[in-house]
């Protein structure tokens, strides 16, 4: 077993451990033992990127065994450039969002814990799934228990919130299905993603597999018109399931497009450019003009996330090196941030179990600790130079402005409405006269809440300060994707 397997299994088996033997009687004992789980399972990611080959487009930690013979379906693992730092970054997140929720959750502990390491391990699949069927089952398995997770932890609108996810993300999905099947048969009976890169298909075959590609993906983003379901999901989820959705979930799909899309049907990937860009573009300044009216800070956060996630996707579709590499950094930085932002939303809704603005004022004068970990926050999801916010953003914006100027500032705009939602929640809910005697009472952060949100500090500022190795990572697997789309063009 080598060591994406073990990735992917270490949690998955730990966490069927704890539904099996797990009790509320015995919460501590349960709590320990996810947190080694996690612990180790993210241990094991760390040599994927020790003994990653800078250098090489190929991809690596390659595992291949058959599955399913009479099909020709293979257990096929791998990673290159653009997959590897989502396989550490879903093992990372899932050791913070185990420590966050030590105190919190008291009740069918076992099962919360045993939930997000088996969503863990089956993200990490999704990741580095190198066979099409391999990577459905994966891609499918994820909703299960997110599903769980926010139906039966979440708020009182939790039940309509878990079937709302579910149904949008289901029904994308069988689409893809049938683009999957359609791949296989033209394959000659293959389900090797790589093989499918190299199919000379014509300019309507790839339509016809670029839109259910594009519906499965754009609902998982989400993009607009299909983001719906996100703010309801975000606000009904625990804290756990927001942090985990934003900083992992929501990656899958934008990196479909990049597995998917793009090198499978590269013609008409160019062909619905502007549609891409028309609707990456919508999502950026139509839903930041949503988030800034906005009275539920979750539901703020959770309209920030559809913002900077349409700066992905746009940036996918410039086709330069700039925008998919600033993308893809987007998506990093994106998971640090927004995780952090509901892990603070979190702390609040612990103390004082509202999350509306109103019912806010004057915390940094109770809690300055908590404070400065939220403003820091709060400036790297404005986009501010020297955070992780601003490396992504920035690299797409140049990337947009080289293939059109006033594309790049319609691009632009998000910073400006970012900074304006960000601050004016910041501004009334942390900063001004004590509002009320409830705020008063607050009490700071204890040394595990700062435990978790100084990791993720250092995570963003380091991002911020000094993004090299992780465009060093991804530099060639990029070169290599936009050599393969524009030789396709050509020919």
């Amino acid at each position: 077993m080598g060591l994406l397997s073990l990735a992917i299994w270490l949690p998955i088996g730990f966490g069927a451990v704890l539904l099996a033997i797990g009790r509320d009687q015995n919460a501590h004992a349960v709590r320990w033992m996810a947190l080694v789980a996690a612990f180790v399972s993210f241990l094991v990611t760390v040599p994927l990127i020790l003994g990653f080959d800078n250098g090489s487009a190929a991809m690596q930690f390659v595992e291949r065994i058959s599955w399913i013979e009479r099909f020709n379906v293979h257990y096929h693992l791998g990673v290159d450039g653009i997959s590897v730092w989502f396989v550490l970054l879903t093992a990372f997140i899932t050791v913070i969002v185990v420590i966050a929720a030590w105190e919190v959750v008291t009740e069918r502990v076992n099962q919360y814990m045993g939930a997000f390491l088996i969503l863990s391990g089956l993200m990490v699949g999704v990741f580095s799934a190198l066979d099409g069927m391999l990577f459905y089952v994966f891609f499918e398995a994820t909703l299960i228990p997110m599903y769980i997770i926010i139906g039966v932890w979440g708020g009182p609108r939790r039940v309509y919130a878990a079937f709302k996810f579910f149904l949008y993300t289901l029904a994308g999905s069988l689409l893809m299905l049938v683009a999957l099947l359609y791949l296989y048969w033209k394959s000659g009976g293959s389900f090797d993603i790589q093989a499918w890169h190299k199919l000379p298909l014509p300019l309507n075959a790839q339509t016809l597999l670029f839109f259910p590609f594009f519906a499965a993906f754009s609902v998982k983003v989400p993009m607009w018109p299909v983001h719906t379901w996100l703010p309801d999901a975000h606000v009904e989820a625990p804290t756990g399931g927001s942090v985990v959705l934003a900083a992992i979930m929501l990656k899958l799909g934008a990196y479909g497009f990049l597995r998917f899309s793009m090198p499978i049907a590269p013609d008409a990937s160019r062909e619905f450019t502007w549609l891409m860009i028309a609707l990456s573009l919508i999502a950026v300044v139509y839903i930041g003009l949503v988030a800034l009216v906005q009275q539920d800070m979750k539901k703020l956060v959770a309209y920030s996330s559809i913002a900077h996630m349409g700066f992905v996707t746009l940036g996918f579709f410039l086709f330069n090196e700039l925008g998919v590499s600033g993308a893809i950094v987007q998506m990093i930085s994106h998971g640090f941030v927004s995780g952090a932002m509901f892990l603070c939303i979190g702390v609040l809704y612990d103390r004082m179990h509202s999350r509306e603005i109103g019912a806010y004022g004057g915390v940094a004068h109770v809690m300055p600790r908590f404070s400065a970990f939220v403003v820091l926050f709060a400036m790297a999801n404005c986009g501010l130079p020297g955070t992780a916010g601003f490396v992504g953003e920035w690299m797409v914006i140049l990337g947009a402005v080289k293939v059109n100027f006033w594309l790049g500032l319609t691009a632009a705009t998000t910073l400006v409405f970012g900074a304006a939602y960000t601050l004016w929640m910041v501004k009334r809910v942390y900063f001004g006269p004590i509002a009320n005697e409830n705020v008063r009472a607050l009490v700071d952060i204890n040394a595990r809440e700062f435990t978790v949100l100084a990791i993720l500090a250092v995570a963003v500022l380091w991002m911020g300060v000094y993004p090299k190795p992780f465009t060093d990572v991804m530099h060639v697997s990029v070169t290599e994707l936009l050599k393969h789309v524009a030789a396709s063009k050509l020919n």
